[in-house]
């Protein structure tokens, strides 16, 4: 029977692997006339499930493989990875947010949100050099009041890259914080206003109820949820839970450079049928970039 392996049971092993290997492992479990057991679907699933892909995701892409090489009788190994590929752009959500059109208000208010340590006020300072190097004015709320040292990360970043901070003193109200920087932009003619919040666990209901409150008084053009792609399946009942409570319009991905798997990527957009929006990949202001789908399949499934 160890010998009377599937394809799709061998490349479930390679799903365990990290870029060059996946490829690799695929190539040498090339054996398309065996039949596709249950045995074999299983240890697909499993597989996925190891690079952090959810359930349901998991057993979409497990039939639409298990389908199309039967369908197509598939042989040859260009073939095959051209439509692994394929089956893999097809998970993330296709609405695509092609342009942030910031002109559309003024200020152009962008709320962002997510649990703890997933990156926010980085993310916020790597957000405002952008849009200041685009030309664009951009004032910053420290509404996360609570965390110890988290005005003064933002002010450092202030000093850095030249942006307004707007603040008040430590345990003030976020929601107050996050008006006053609004009011603020409106009456200096300010582009852009964006809100760092205080991370908190989806389960914890008067914080979110907190969020709640500030989305109410500043109506956000834009609502972002900070992702850690490292946090793997727990990354994508976070995001769901996120979603029920604001509404979010699109995900920021961080801590890619540390992950070698980036199924939580595709579950994260998958299940919130939301675009994810850009991607952190290191520690400068630069290392920012927008998603694309393509850009993000090549990195799972690369040869080199």
């Amino acid at each position: 029977m160890a010998e009377n392996r599937t394809l799709f049971d061998k490349l479930k092993r390679g799903l365990f692997m990290t870029h060059t290997e996946i490829i690799e492992k695929v190539k040498e479990s090339l054996t398309p006339d065996l039949p596709i057991d249950q045995s074999a679907i299983d240890g697909l699933e499993e597989g996925l499930l190891g690079a952090d892909v959810g359930a349901e995701l998991t057993m979409s892409l497990v039939d639409r493989l298990q389908q199309r090489v039967r369908d197509e009788k598939i042989s040859n190994m260009d073939r095959l990875t051209q439509v692994i590929r394929e089956e893999t752009r097809a998970l993330i959500p296709r609405r695509e947010m092609q342009t942030i059109d910031i002109s559309r208000a003024k200020p152009f208010v962008i709320l962002v949100v997510g649990v703890n340590g997933t990156g926010k006020t980085t993310t916020i300072a790597k957000l405002a050099y952008h849009i200041q190097k685009k030309g664009y004015t951009c004032v910053v709320a420290a509404a996360d009041t609570f965390r110890a040292g988290a005005i003064e990360q933002l002010e450092k970043h202030a000093e850095s890259v030249g942006f307004k901070l707007i603040k008040h003193k430590a345990g003030a109200d976020p929601a107050a914080v996050a008006f006053d920087a609004v009011e603020h932009a409106r009456a200096r003619s300010r582009d852009v206003v964006l809100i760092d919040t205080a991370g908190r666990m989806q389960t914890n209901q008067n914080l979110m109820d907190q969020m709640k409150k500030i989305k109410r008084v500043t109506s956000p053009n834009l609502v972002l949820y900070i992702g850690d792609d490292l946090a793997g399946n727990d990354a994508i009942e976070q995001a769901k839970q996120f979603h029920e409570a604001v509404g979010l319009d699109g995900v920021v991905l961080t801590k890619l450079d540390a992950d070698a798997k980036g199924g939580a990527a595709l579950s994260m957009a998958s299940t919130i049928g939301k675009p994810v929006v850009f991607v952190n990949l290191g520690q400068t202001y630069e290392d920012i970039k927008r998603f694309d789908v393509k850009w993000m399949v090549d990195r799972l499934l690369a040869e080199a």
